[in-house]
């Protein structure tokens, strides 16, 4: 249940405990905290309380993104103080995330709760069997990829220095934003609220969707990156090449798996089968969204296909390489790896 105003006393008797937010224009930060909160056996059935009113704001038991208040030991999560400049990493540096944004009430709320949201969310949909670094490692990559996005946007915190070629207007924030009243829309409190509801739900279907994202699909892609690195010498001796036992989301985890096991910039191209007669080579990139790569393919073979490309390149079944150098393919498994070998040796 949510209202704008509304005797927190009461609601209690009814739900048990009751949430506070502010009232007027909601953003995506106190909508996505709401919802995270709302997933947890504690506050499934909480009242929201929208409201400014400070009286009202003291009786709730858990107040976000109002109160002007930032205390976890009193459930206080407000962030528009001067003096909040907290990070996920500076309340809780043991998790280590990626991205050092100054929190909103969405990431206030993931900070403190994120990792019983997340267990609470994968227990409803059917999977039971999850360990604690699972939860660790999903809870860390939808921190770095999906709330840090509604913390810097709500705070106002710049992607980058200078003025962008162009704004991108599509994101969670603005369509959650777009639930609200027109500036000439007159829509009673009531409407309002119904559609505070409706951004909750969209919102929340969302973030629900990016946790079972890297829970069900991310994760599981650890264990064969992992057996990759682990089996590079046995592939070759250079240790540059792993050979995956499937596609699979592999970048972010090869990464970390440098760092475990103390390779770092070693590997330079990952083998996989991609459907029959259809083998690829793709270089590591120095960075997951980069097309900049450790040791590109050789260069002559770049642009070139088919039966131009096994001549120039010698290698029978080779079927393409990239213009840039960055993906190649061949028809079989050895002519893929034929490819690696041979631009591994080529020179710059």
């Amino acid at each position: 249940m949510t209202t704008d105003v509304q005797n927190p006393k009461r609601a209690k008797e009814d739900s048990q405990f009751t949430i506070g937010t502010h009232d007027g224009i909601f953003h995506c930060d106190e909508i996505l905290a709401c919802f995270m909160l709302q997933q947890l056996p504690k506050y499934a059935n909480a009242s929201i309380i929208r409201t400014r009113n400070s009286a009202l704001i003291e009786q709730c038991d858990i107040v976000i993104d109002v109160g002007g208040e930032f205390d976890r030991k009193k459930n206080r999560f407000d962030h528009h103080q001067g003096c909040f400049n907290d990070t996920i990493n500076s309340l809780r540096p043991e998790i280590q995330c990626t991205r050092e944004i100054r929190l909103s009430s969405a990431g206030l709320i993931y900070t403190y709760f994120g990792e019983d949201v997340i267990r609470e969310i994968l227990t409803k949909n059917s999977i039971d069997q999850f360990s604690e670094e699972m939860i660790r490692e999903v809870y860390r990559k939808v921190y770095d990829n999906f709330i840090s996005e509604l913390d810097g946007i709500d705070n106002g915190v710049p992607m980058f220095e200078g003025e962008p070629k162009y704004n991108i207007n599509t994101h969670l924030s603005a369509r959650v934003a777009n639930f609200n009243p027109a500036w000439n829309e007159e829509i009673s409190d009531e409407e309002v609220t119904k559609r505070f509801g409706k951004a909750k739900e969209y919102a929340g279907r969302e973030f629900v969707e990016k946790v079972l994202y890297y829970a069900t699909q991310w994760w599981p892609a650890r264990e064969l990156v992992e057996n990759a690195v682990k089996k590079r010498l046995e592939v070759h001796p250079s240790g540059a090449i792993l050979e995956l036992e499937n596609f699979c989301p592999w970048k972010s985890h090869l990464y970390e798996l440098e760092s475990k096991y103390g390779i770092e910039g070693i590997p330079k191209y990952v083998v996989y089968n991609s459907k029959p007669n259809d083998w690829r080579v793709i270089c590591v990139p120095l960075q997951p969204a980069s097309f900049v790569c450790r040791k590109f393919l050789a260069v002559p073979w770049r642009g070139v296909r088919d039966d131009k490309l096994e001549e120039i390149s010698g290698i029978s079944g080779a079927v393409f390489c990239h213009q840039n150098g960055f993906i190649g393919g061949s028809k079989t498994r050895e002519g893929a790896f034929r490819m690696a070998i041979r631009s591994l040796e080529f020179g710059e």
